[in-house]
């Protein structure tokens, strides 16, 4: 149990926020309209590199950094753990999304003349969310010797974690001059779920004032682990690969789910844009290899503090807590719902940019501009309460086909976050790169978050365009 608890105080170091602020309403991107489905694109059709056209990752922690643990300074790693679990605190949020587009495509229905599109896809995706365990960390690492008359917070473990598949399909049209409306259907598959949320309970340890070497104890627990698709990895009889059978799983036998996307973009003026977009709204029924594990019950001791590795013999002692608490296995499906996201912006555009060759090929010039400056609001659904950022935001098209995006986002993870995205188009190829907390990579050890996304596309449009 300790080695368990301590792994997952070292997991908040592969942590961050689900946060796209770089991508989001960078419409240059075809992957813009993931996390906008009412994304303005424009595009004859489009069609991503295979794996290629969507690789990110997002790495970090709300409340330390590598170096802390790592760093070559001659204090015991022991030590360094005690530092980091007590400078955190136990509603610190650690979150760390990773995707991979496998395939990925749109193309304009309807002719020349329409403004209807259609999008599909299939990603891989990894999801991870914890809250700090800080009372079980301090018992795990300590014991209870030094926190007489404490009460360690049981509910303070609360994780989730999933790896899954997701094919979606989208349509968006632009309604009018003013408004576009898009939407996205998807299918989850997922290869493996953990889920453990709805954890209480205490752990107390008392010492008698006028009797020193006496002690009452009390535990009461209700804690409850759910899985799917991973119960067989753990027993003995088990031979095969691990990575291989949940990849197995998350393309061709998960668990099944649905879900939706909705956007829009709203002109309030030709240079003055409001967007707002709702990403994953969506379930998935657990079924496949399903396991609960639960110890529910009370326990309460009194007496001297038994010594359970010497000659005590505190079989009994085991025997009562054993029938207190017992672990229980139960195989009942189970329902989890996706991290909802919700975005919205307010963009205003200047400097026009005028071009005989710029046409909408309807007969009417079409007006663009080299700046986009504006605001960008994200937040997200978790067990206890939302996580939110704000971000202001500014793009320049330094070419016709070559966009810059700087964003300046504050969050929980971080007050200076400062991105940086890229997007530019050789002929038909388009190659994009957006990296978060550009300021940490002088020394990344020290970062306490780290983002990137990469991606390569192939964008035609009609030669008018």
């Amino acid at each position: 149990m300790k080695k368990v608890l301590l792994l997952l105080v070292l997991f908040q170091f592969s942590s961050y926020s689900q946060n796209k602020e770089v991508l989001y309403n960078f419409t240059s991107i075809p992957q813009s309209s993931l996390v906008n489905p009412g994304a303005d694109v424009s595009y004859k059709f489009y069609f991503g590199v295979p794996v290629l056209s969507g690789i990110s990752a997002n790495l970090g922690s709300s409340s330390f950094s590598a170096y802390d643990l790592f760093a070559d300074n001659g204090v015991d790693f022991n030590d360094k753990v005690r530092n980091v679990i007590n400078k955190s605190s136990s509603n610190d949020r650690m979150v760390t999304n990773q995707q991979l587009e496998l395939f990925s495509g749109g193309f304009r229905v309807g002719g020349r003349e329409s403004e209807s599109y259609i999008s599909f896809g299939m990603y891989q995706e990894f999801d991870f969310f914890m809250y700090m365990p800080k009372d079980l960390a301090l018992l795990a690492l300590d014991g209870n010797k030094n926190y007489m008359g404490k009460a360690f917070n049981l509910g303070d473990l609360s994780l989730k974690a999933e790896v899954l598949s997701v094919l979606h399909v989208g349509f968006h049209k632009k309604i009018n001059k003013k408004l576009v409306l898009g939407g996205r259907a998807k299918i989850y598959s997922s290869g493996a779920n953990a889920t453990s949320t709805k954890n209480s309970g205490f752990i107390y340890t008392g010492q008698s004032t006028t009797t020193p070497n006496m002690y009452n104890q009390s535990i009461s627990s209700n804690l409850e682990l759910k899985t799917s698709g991973i119960s067989k990895f753990t027993k003995d009889e088990y031979e095969g690969n691990v990575a291989k059978d949940i990849a197995h799983n998350t393309f061709f036998n998960g668990s099944l789910g649905l879900g939706i996307d909705a956007g829009l973009t709203y002109y309030f003026k030709e240079n003055l844009q409001f967007t707002a977009s709702v990403i994953d709204v969506g379930f998935i029924k657990q079924t496949k290899d399903i396991e609960t594990l639960t110890y529910k019950g009370t326990y309460q001791y009194n007496g001297a503090n038994p010594d359970f590795l010497g000659s005590d013999n505190p079989e009994n002692v085991f025997d009562e807590f054993d029938q207190a608490i017992p672990r229980d296995t139960l195989y009942n499906k189970y329902t989890t719902w996706r991290p909802v996201k919700v975005y919205s912006s307010l963009q205003y555009s200047f400097g026009e940019y005028r071009s005989d060759e710029d046409c909408n090929c309807r007969g009417q010039i079409q007006r663009r501009y080299l700046n986009d400056v504006g605001v960008q609001f994200f937040a997200m659904s978790a067990p206890r309460s939302p996580i939110a950022a704000i971000t202001a935001f500014y793009k320049r098209s330094i070419f016709k086909k070559l966009d810059v995006k700087a964003t300046y986002t504050f969050d929980t993870f971080s007050s200076k976050n400062i991105g940086l995205g890229l997007s530019g188009t050789l002929g038909k190829f388009n190659i994009y790169a957006l990296v978060d907390n550009v300021l940490e990579y002088k020394d990344v050890s020290k970062a306490n978050s780290v983002a990137f996304q990469f991606g390569l596309n192939f964008v035609f449009q009609n030669k008018e365009d």
